[in-house]
This record gives C-alpha cells, structure tokens and sequence, in this order.
C-alpha cells in the first residue's frame, strides 16, 4: 500500500513538473515578444504569472478530495480568483497620462497568460498550446495587418502655442507620441515669449482628438491649434 502511494505521489510530481515547464515555456514566448517590443509586461511578468496560475490550478484539483463534500469549501473557488488577482496586475500595466491609456494590449495579454496557466493546470494541453500560438499569432502576426492600416491612417498639422520651458518642447512631443501617433515633423520657433510647436501627426483618427485633449491639458501649453 506504501509503494503504491509513493508510486501515486512521484506521479503527481512528474506531471505538476510538466504542467509547470510548459508554463514557463509558454509565458516565457510570449513575455519575449513584450518584451522585445518594450512594453512594462515582459519575459519575466509573463512567466510568473503562468506558472502562479498553473500551480493555483493544480492546487485546487488537489484540494477536491477535501472540498464540497466533506468541509463544505468549493474549490474550484480558488482558479476563479485568479482572474481577480490578475485584474490587478493588468490595471497597473494601463498607463493614465493626460487623456491618452497605453498598455491595454499588455493587460490583456496577461489576462490571457493567465488563462493558458490555469488551463495548463487543469490537464487541458491543447487548449494551452493552442491558446499560446493564438496569441502570438495576434501579437506578431498581425503587425503587417497595423501597418496596412496606418498607411491609410489621417494626418493632422497641430499647432501648440507653450510657455517658455526648456523641458516643454520634449514633454509635448512624448506626450503625443504616448497616444499612439506617430511625429512626421516637428519644428520650433519662438514666437513673442512663447514657443510655438508645429506637429505634423499621423494615425488613426480616434488617436489625433486623445492627443487635442491630452495637449490641452499639459501645464506648459497655452493653446492649441489645427491647420484645417
């Protein structure tokens, strides 16, 4: 009876072993693509998060033997948790700034990490798998798919009358940058004592009215202004 509990037991490890391999493999593919794009969320955010809802998955399978029946606990209570927790990580990968959000992409991708961790948990490999190569399929695959579009994408001409700061100039330009638009030109003159920023903007036309918005309410700009 001993040997076939230890027998039992070394098996359980053996697949717990797999089932977080297979979680850092997977969290550590798509955590590079993060990370190699630069965003907050990278190789190690993404492998973590994997493997805690891989071993929370597991964990609650085990604790079944112990759970409804006989101490009145649910525990498929504990996967469903996950998703909570995960919110939380996934809000603090989404950047505020002045009326533009970034890092909604890298929230759901570890809304999504965590998913393949709990299914990997549960013995569900394919769908794992499957899930992970959708995923990078959507974060590299349709990159030519976002260029197309961009090259259809509106332009703008912004010009942004600012206080004299020397910081000014390079915190106006992030500041677009930050909303997704890309800066074709830019040229400074000083106009009177003000700076006046000429803005040559490109992208998608929801992004040009977040960047109106978020200029007009840097400390330093005084007004803002198209060339329509």
């Amino acid at each position: 009876m001993q040997q076939t509990i230890s027998l039992f037991a070394e098996a359980l490890q053996l697949e717990l072993l797999l089932k977080l391999g297979l979680a850092t493999l997977l969290g550590g593919v798509i955590g590079l693509e993060r990370e190699l794009s630069g965003k907050p969320a990278g190789l190690r955010t993404n492998i973590l998060i994997c493997i805690g809802a891989t071993l929370f998955t597991v964990t609650s399978i085990h604790m079944l033997p112990f759970g409804v029946g006989q101490r009145g606990v649910d525990a498929s209570r504990i996967p469903a948790q996950i998703v909570s927790g995960v919110g939380f990580i996934g809000a603090g990968a989404i950047l505020h700034a002045r009326g533009s959000v970034t890092g909604l992409t890298s929230a759901a991708t570890i809304w999504v990490v965590a998913a393949i961790g709990v299914a990997l948990g549960a013995g569900a490999y394919v769908e794992g798998v499957g899930t992970a190569l959708l995923v990078m399929l959507v974060l590299w695959g349709l990159r030519s798919v976002e260029r197309l579009v961009a090259r259809q994408s509106a332009r703008s001409h912004v010009f942004v009358h600012a206080r004299p700061e020397a910081s000014a100039p390079e915190e106006i330009e992030t500041l677009v940058r930050r909303t997704g638009l890309d800066v074709d030109r830019l040229v400074i003159r000083k106009e009177n004592v003000d700076l006046v920023m000429e803005l040559e903007l490109r992208g998608p036309k929801r992004l040009h009215d977040q960047a109106m918005i978020a200029l007009l309410h840097h400390p330093a700009v005084r007004t803002v202004s198209t060339g329509e």
